[in-house]
This record gives structure tokens, sequence and C-alpha cells, in this order.
């Protein structure tokens, strides 16, 4: 978000002769100077999606400036699916789309603190988040760092947003512009974030088969070898895209969109089938063990802990967190964020045939065949 943004406001500075940049920047140092987390803010809710946002039945169905004013902007709207916004420090919003002269009122970009005046962080549910205010700690599934996610949904009601932390108001030309470089790099960052999130998957799995005494057994190797095989697939998606990167006007690296696509879309695909191969391994209990409370009361739970050891004389204690752990980090939240993240696989596909040079293609084709 930072980098789109850095390099876009350069861009409008460069073609209409404006102040963004130098008012990024101004942002940028203090962001740096300061320490802060921004999160960037781009999908909005969309309502109809066969609409554009100025032909919704509702105009605040896309964030949109509704006053200008001398000292600064009014705007309103929201942003769904906003990852780790109400732990953040500032919010950089962004336009989620496209846009043509009719949507330049939803041509805006700014930063804003996450509590700001007007707006409402509400937070999302999750699958058994409930558990993360019960006592103990193997039922939460990560006692250290937590399950990714956090999501919000971001309300911006008549909010008031002074001129200095506004770099874009208008400018409807290079909204796609600002969509394509935002969307390139976060699908870039996918292929490192997803390859250590299956490295995870994958230690855990190799270590519950050893718990269950069927490690050495040859299509639960080959399964292990396609887990990891897929994700360093993933992770060499990623170093590509950004080896391929090339410097922009401003001077700031841009990773190479093509390969940047790839990446995403390859996680649409390989994150849900580690973990596929997860569950096939892991087994049954992944579903249906008991609470952690269970194994302490004081009848049933000496029974469990007889009747769910397993192999090697590991204590039980480690084949369910282990097993909580997996359950965790393979549930819906995190298969959902791997698909529809940084774009749905559709939004990846549209780029890579833009991207995919097929006149060019054909011409060498052409040329080989003789029929040029």
């Amino acid at each position: 978000g930072m980098n789109a943004v850095f390099t876009v406001s350069y861009e409008m500075d460069q073609a209409l002769g404006t102040d963004y940049h130098r008012r990024f920047l101004k942002f940028l140092r203090r962001v740096q100077d300061e320490d802060l987390m921004v999160a960037g803010s781009m999908t909005d809710v969309k309502g109809d999606r066969g609409l554009s946002p100025s032909r919704q039945a509702d105009p605040d169905m896309y964030v949109r400036v509704v006053e200008k004013r001398p000292e600064g902007i009014i705007v309103r709207g929201a942003k769904a699916h906003q990852t780790g916004i109400v732990n953040s420090h500032e919010m950089l919003i962004m336009p989620t789309i496209a846009l043509d002269e009719a949507d330049r009122d939803y041509a805006v970009a700014f930063a804003l603190p996450v509590d700001a005046p007007g707006v409402y962080q509400v937070f999302g549910r999750q699958n058994n988040d409930g558990r993360k205010l019960e006592a103990g700690q193997i039922d939460c599934g990560n006692p250290r760092y937590g399950q990714v996610g956090g999501e919000a949904v971001t309300i911006l009601e008549n909010v008031f947003v002074p001129w200095e932390r506004v770099f874009m108001c208008g400018e409807h030309q290079f909204a796609g512009l600002l969509v394509e470089r935002f969307a390139s790099y976060h699908r870039q960052n996918y292929g490192g974030c997803k390859t250590g999130i299956c490295d995870v998957v994958t230690g855990c799995t190799s270590a519950l088969c050893k718990i269950h005494g069927v490690a050495k057994a040859s299509h639960v190797r080959d399964k292990l070898t396609e887990m990891i095989h897929l994700a360093e697939t993933l992770y060499c998606c990623s170093i590509a895209c950004s080896s391929e990167g090339q410097p922009t006007a401003s001077g700031a690296y841009f990773v190479d969109p093509m390969m940047a696509n790839i990446t995403k879309q390859n996680v649409t695909r390989y994150a849900y089938e580690v973990a596929r191969l997860a569950h096939d391994l892991a087994g049954g209990l992944l579903a249906t063990l008991p609470a952690e409370a269970d194994f302490e009361e004081p009848t049933v739970g000496p029974l469990l802990k007889k009747y769910l050891k397993a192999a090697g004389g590991v204590p039980v204690e480690h084949r369910l967190r282990l097993v909580r752990l997996l359950e965790g980090i393979t549930s819906a939240t995190p298969l959902l964020e791997s698909m529809h993240g940084a774009g749905s696989p559709q939004a990846q596909r549209v780029m890579i045939l833009r991207q995919g040079q097929l006149e060019h293609k054909e011409k060498l084709a052409r040329h080989l065949a003789g029929v040029d």
C-alpha cells in the first residue's frame, strides 16, 4: 500500500503538477520515525458489483468525497475485510477499482488514524473465536501468536480528513494504476506469507505422523514431499517477481506484475491442497477432539489421556497441542484469506491475460511456422 501510493503520487505530480508526493513523503517519514503500523485499506463493500460506484442505488457503497472544505475533505463509505486494522495506528484508504469521469468523487486516497472521529471498527467473527476467551492454552490453537485474521468492517461516517493527509482527490485516471500497483505488491508478498504458513502446516503434519507411528509409510512420505513441493513453488514465484522488478520514475522498485499475479493465483490453489493433504494425514481427531477442560475433569480426564495417547510415549498433551494448531491454521478463515486476500482468483486471471502478450506469442509461432 505504501509503495503503491508513493509511486502513483509521484506520477500524478509529474503529470498534473499536484502536491501529493510531498504530502505522502511527509506522512511516510512520520511512519518511519515513529515506527507506526499502517493498514492498507482498499476493499470497498461494493453493493451491486455489476454497477460502477456512481451508478449504485446507494452512493456510499464505495468510499467517496461528500464535501470539500478549505481545510480538508469529508468522506463517507466503508471498507470490508480489513486485516489487523484494529491494532494498527493508521489506515491508508485507496480506491478498489479503475474509475471514469463519472466516478471522480470516488477517486480518493488518504491516511487517517484508525480511531479518528466518525470511524467505526466492527470486529468480525471467525470459527472458534470464542475459544480465545476460555481458560487454558490448548484450545486456542496457537498460544504464542494467535491465528490469522483479526478482520473488521471499517465504517467512515462523515469523517474529516485534512488536506495534508490527502494523496488523491478526483484524479480518476490514476485510480486503475494505483489499484494495479497495490495488488501486484500484495500478490507478490503472498508467495512469502503463504509459504511460511505452509511450512508450519507441513511441520505440524509431519510431527503428528510421527506421534501416530506412520511417518515411515511410503504414502505419508510422498504426501509430505508434495506439500514441500507446493510450498517451495509458491516461494519461487514470489522470489521471481521480486528479482525481476524494475525501478519506477520515483526510484521505488515495482515487482514484475505478471509473475506477481501468477504467485497469487497459485496461492488460491496450493494453500488449499497443502491443507487437504494435512487433513488427510492428520486424521479425524482434527474435527472431533474434546475440549481442553475435559482432559482436566477428575473422572474422564485420566481416561481421555489414556485412550488418546499414541505412539512412542509422547505426552498426550503434545498431540493435543499439535492437533489444535493444525485445526486453527487450516480452518475456513485462513483458507478463505488465501482465496480472496489480495484479490479473488478471477482478478488475477484478468491481469494474467492482459499482461500475457498473446499477440507477441502468436507472432513468434507464426514466424516459426512460416505463416507470417
